[in-house]
């Protein structure tokens, strides 16, 4: 992996509620990592990619959004479903999103997906 890609956090997440979120390639060189971004005050998926283009700027590094859709998070649960797609960059890979939400909350009881709904 590289220094760059290092710094940047692979999950980034509502703590609880249904939101959007969009799944992003990170490319340093011949380094390359997916990582997981959602909220719930973006109104659309662009927004969310809008707000992180700076910090990847500033890390000089070249990234692309691959998909998105929508999660639903419980945390008193344990509990993360990801689903549903974005207008403006077409569905997410989920079962990469899943992994990568799996990682980081390992503890969880159920991190599932579907490819069906809204």
């Amino acid at each position: 992996m590289s220094a760059k890609l290092d710094q940047v956090r692979d999950v980034d997440i509502e703590s609880g509620g249904r939101f959007k979120y969009i799944l992003v390639k990170l490319k340093d060189g011949n380094n390359e990592k997916y990582i997981v971004r959602g909220y719930r005050r973006a109104a659309y998926h662009a927004d969310i990619y809008d707000e992180i283009l700076p910090e990847l700027k500033r890390l000089s590094l070249h990234s692309e959004c691959v998909g998105g859709g929508r999660i639903e998070h419980s945390s008193e649960s344990e509990k993360l479903f990801v689903y549903g797609y974005s207008m403006g960059f077409g569905q997410a890979d989920h079962s990469i999103t899943t992994g990568i939400l799996k990682k980081f909350f390992p503890s969880y009881k159920s991190i599932t997906f579907s490819n069906e709904g809204y």
